[in-house]
């Protein structure tokens, strides 16, 4: 009996001691980490307030810092070209005193093109701690950069292509008060506005037809470098609200290499004469069978279109032709014929000057260049005198009915279409939105 109480005894204090055990760890369970620290650091019934503090101070050396050679550091700078810099300038921004390095820029012929300073372009260069240029870089829109190296006591220049990123950038705008205004307004590069109106220029007059409120919007090809534009390639979509009435365009090359700019439904959007041999103008005087002549003061038939221009400006050829005649012509001035297949010629008069290596007999593109607007012969400003003849006789060339070009061939309607859709999804992206732009 006492066995058996002595053994019930001892599993009650085995159980008070587990219990208080217990509930030791649960009170440091709520203790923070350094409680517990503590706890587990001080020993048991220590008088904590007797506890002496003593504090030491120790002097640790410090590591020796390795400063590099000054002489050796090299540095990259790079500058935004801004309107009216210099190079000079330039170098002044990029914190560089050289004056051997100014004179060979400013001397030397292979390093002449960085004369050619767009606004908005950068222009990169390394230097050392002195302010003494070791490479200067600078790439021109055409894709090709110019390298100048210190080469020991000198400088060389190079020019090489860079290698270019091609994006499809699309931008939508609208008309307030001309072309270029719309353009700017939405940063379009002059380039692809000039051929948004070529492309166009057989279906809309841009220079009578345009309205405020007419809307396009086009889809083109961007080249980048180092996330920094370097050139415009060609419009690969575009669509021209005018006058209520839309006009698409796309870009579309076959397999033999010819390219050219078609109707969604694959009608050849090229005609076989363009309206205008001018971008942009205006016409000062039309076609009429009596108009008073300013100069021989009296009343004669004006058989063309004048269209007042800057001189200086250029003159396209309105379609495929054969130079067969260019020279001086009376009251025409500096004067080209072209001759054109079948029975149709154009007439230009009064240019300042004709495109260099032209002759009587040279084969001309539609859209190439042939000279330039002027005011020699019977002219009282600069203005292009445009004739458009059959058999010989003019023709108001504003009115007269254009002969069209051929539509995609069968062979290549299924390559067309295909490559036609997700050009049109980038259109329709952007159409009746106020986003101005989508890279």
């Amino acid at each position: 009996m006492n066995n058996i109480e002595d053994a019930i005894l001892t599993q009650k204090q085995n159980e008070q001691e587990r219990k208080f055990g217990l509930r030791w760890l649960v009170g440091l369970s709520s203790i923070p980490l350094f409680g517990i620290v503590a706890a587990f650091g001080i020993a048991p019934q220590t008088d904590t307030g007797k506890v002496s503090v003593q504090t030491i101070i120790e002097q640790l050396p410090l590591p020796t810092a390795k400063i590099a050679e000054e002489s050796n550091s090299e540095y990259w700078r790079a500058e935004r070209i801004q309107r009216g810099d210099t190079v000079a300038g330039l170098l002044s921004r990029l914190k560089i005193n050289d004056p051997d390095a100014l004179s060979f820029l400013n001397s030397s012929k292979d390093a002449s093109t960085l004369y050619q300073l767009r606004p908005g372009k950068i222009i990169s260069a390394q230097t050392n701690n002195d302010g003494e240029l070791l490479t200067l870089r600078y790439i021109h829109s055409d894709g090709t950069m110019l390298q100048v190296e210190k080469d020991g006591d000198s400088f060389k220049a190079k020019e090489e292509p860079v290698q270019l990123e091609n994006r499809v950038s699309m931008k939508s705008g609208e008309i307030k008060s001309s072309l270029f205004a719309a353009t700017d307004a939405i940063n379009l590069p002059d380039s692809i506005a000039v051929q948004m109106a070529d492309m166009f220029s057989t279906d809309v007059d841009f220079h009578q037809d345009l309205r405020k409120g007419d809307r396009f919007t086009v889809v083109y090809e961007s080249f980048y470098n180092n996330g920094e534009p370097v050139k415009t390639g060609r419009i690969l979509a575009a669509e021209f609200t005018n006058q209520g009435k839309t006009y698409r365009a796309v870009y579309f090359q076959d397999k033999q290499g010819h390219g050219g700019y078609y109707t969604p439904e694959g009608k050849n959007l090229r005609k076989a004469f363009l309206r205008s041999p001018l971008e942009f103008s205006r016409i000062s005087s039309g076609f009429t069978t009596a108009r008073y002549h300013p100069i021989l003061q009296k009343w004669r038939a004006h058989k063309g279109v004048d269209y007042a221009a800057p001189t200086g400006t250029r003159i396209k050829a309105v379609a495929d032709a054969t130079v067969a005649f260019i020279g001086t012509e009376r009251g025409y001035g500096n004067f080209i014929l072209l001759q054109h297949q079948g029975k149709f010629s154009t007439a230009y008069g009064h240019l300042s000057a004709f495109a260099k290596g032209l002759h009587r007999g040279s084969k001309v593109n539609q859209g190439d260049v042939i000279g330039f607007v002027g005011m020699t012969g019977l002219a009282t400003g600069p203005h292009l005198h445009y004739e458009f003849r059959i058999a010989g006789v003019q023709h108001n060339p504003l009115s007269v009915d254009m002969p069209v070009a051929f539509p995609i061939a069968a062979a290549y309607k299924h390559d067309f279409d295909n490559a036609v859709a997700p050009l049109m999804t980038r259109l329709s992206l952007l159409r009746g939105t106020n986003l101005a732009s989508l890279d």
